[in-house]
This record gives C-alpha cells, sequence and structure tokens, in this order.
C-alpha cells in the first residue's frame, strides 16, 4: 500500500463510516422522515446533498489520483431517506476500499489539471490535490452533515463524530 492510498482510502472510509453512524442514530429521531432536507441556511444544501457531495468527493479523490481525470459533480439520487444515504456511503466506502494499491502508482507526483467554473482550471500534483482539494471538500460536507443533524435536536456530539478513531483510545 502506497503511502497516498492509505492517506486517502484511510481517511475517506473511517469517516464515512462515523457519518453513517450518525444517520443510522437519526433514522430513530422524532424527526427523522424530514431529516434528508434539513439544512442550516436557506442558501445552503439540505443533508441528502451534503451527504451525496461527502461520497462524491471520496470518490473523485480516488478517481483523480489512480487516473488523472476529474469528474463531473453529481446530480446523485433523491436519496429521500436516510436509509439510502447509508446506503450511498455503504457503496462508497466498498468502491474506493476495492481499488487496487498499485492504482496509486505515481498518484503523488501525478499533475491534476481539474477545470473549475468561469474559464479557470485547478493544477496541482496528486499529493497537494489530496491535501488541500478534496480532503477540504469532503471534511466541508461532512462537518455540515454532522451540524445539520445537531442542529435539528439529535442528541450528538464530538465522541459520535469521531467514533472512527475509538479503536486508538484506551485507558493509560
Amino acid at each position: 500500500m502506497t503511502w497516498i492510498q492509505s492517506f486517502a482510502v484511510d481517511t475517506f472510509a473511517p469517516m464515512l463510516g462515523s457519518l453513517s453512524l450518525l444517520l443510522e442514530k437519526a433514522e430513530s429521531h422524532p424527526k427523522a422522515s424530514g431529516l434528508p432536507d434539513a439544512r442550516l441556511a436557506p442558501d445552503m444544501y439540505p443533508l441528502r446533498r451534503q451527504v451525496q457531495i461527502a461520497c462524491f468527493h471520496a470518490r473523485s479523490g480516488v478517481t483523480v489520483l489512480t487516473t488523472g481525470t476529474t469528474t463531473a459533480t453529481p446530480d446523485g439520487p433523491p436519496d429521500d431517506d436516510l436509509g439510502k444515504l447509508r446506503a450511498l456511503i455503504a457503496a462508497t466506502i466498498a468502491e474506493i476500499r476495492a481499488v487496487p494499491a498499485s492504482a496509486f502508482d505515481g498518484a503523488a507526483e501525478r499533475i491534476i489539471t481539474q477545470p473549475l467554473l468561469g474559464g479557470r482550471v485547478l493544477e496541482m500534483n496528486g499529493a497537494r490535490y489530496l491535501r488541500d482539494w478534496s480532503l477540504g471538500h469532503f471534511y466541508f460536507h461532512v462537518v455540515t452533515a454532522y451540524d445539520i443533524l445537531r442542529a435539528e435536536g439529535l442528541d450528538i456530539g464530538k465522541r459520535n463524530f469521531m467514533a472512527h478513531v475509538g479503536d486508538a483510545i484506551r485507558q493509560a
């Protein structure tokens, strides 16, 4: 396993797992059926879109690193309930974990050129792309999903958000 594969997949997959656990907890919330449409502010995406985009950035980050090819932003299925969002997360985790280590060969040095709005482009090597672009976008949408659930009254905290590191915590 290359360091960049580990850094990408072993960051995306566990964090998505924590997000799935948050959604699982939300399924028993009194407002569960309305949560996919909940949002923090009128000009922000709702929970469903935050989850879809987090999954997109995990998939896209791995695709860009392994192929150098950028992917379009997803329209995504309607994902009108929390179970469908959890299924999307599970499929994303399975997909990125299935990418062979050899696909990441040269990924850190590969030059990534990604079109942006307004006729601009983003250009950087794969290591910087992962660190500065892909992970930043990914975490933004995961944190926003967490914040929506918290704002809607779900009894969650940092311990739930950081559930993926629970195996590393022990008595001193």
